[in-house]
């Protein structure tokens, strides 16, 4: 009897084990999942989701498709006039898609693919809390860590706060610009980089819609 009470303690030490390990990776997985699903076409993302019905699918597909072509056509020269050089890893997929995404809105952008980003990021001031994927650099020395959409890129550019070196967002919240993961979205805060190395939030997002 005292055997078989030691085995059910142990089992029910394991099974609660195992629900925390669950739950702490979740949040984790979806993030690698949408930088993964930047290097993907259409037909290959179908199964990651199997649980979805085919009208969900289309559901999704269409309200995806419409709001796309609208904002980005109407803002498509937010950036025009500046450029700037992207600090990248090879194999990033999202860092790619932001680079098309900042390019659509009218960014002038050369990506240059290194082996150690921490070094361009410690080069230009980015605190360690604060990096993310890729580093973008204007030509006159601003910096863009990270999914930073184009909107506040230039609402920055045209008001640059008194010493402040540029913006972040830090990691990679899935459903900012370059991190879209079918309809899912993570609130996210772009946070002003400072010359002291302080930092302080620039904007809240809380929806999609913000970022247009």
């Amino acid at each position: 009897m005292r055997h078989y009470t030691h085995v059910l303690s142990n089992g029910h030490s394991w099974l609660s084990g195992r629900v925390l390990l669950l739950v702490v990776t979740s949040s984790l997985s979806l993030t690698l999942a949408a930088c993964s699903q930047s290097n993907t076409s259409g037909s290959d993302s179908q199964p990651v989701k199997v649980e979805q019905s085919a009208t969900q699918n289309a559901q999704v597909q269409n309200e995806s498709s419409a709001p796309t072509n609208a904002p980005v056509n109407s803002s498509s020269s937010l950036l025009k006039n500046v450029s700037a050089t992207v600090y990248k890893d090879a194999n990033c997929g999202c860092c790619k898609e932001w680079v098309g995404y900042a390019e659509g809105h009218g960014l002038s952008a050369t990506a240059q693919d290194v082996t150690d980003l921490s070094l361009f990021k410690e080069r230009y001031g980015v605190p360690q809390q604060m990096r993310s994927c890729h580093t973008t650099v204007t030509t006159d020395g601003f910096v863009f860590e990270g999914h930073v959409p184009a909107k506040y890129m230039a609402q920055f550019l045209a008001n640059p706060p008194t010493d402040s070196i540029g913006l972040a967002v830090p990691s990679m919240p899935v459903g900012s610009p370059g991190m879209e993961y079918q309809d899912k979205f993570m609130p996210y805060k772009v946070m002003q980089l400072n010359k002291d190395g302080s930092t302080q939030v620039y904007a809240a997002i809380e929806s999609p819609a913000q970022q247009l």
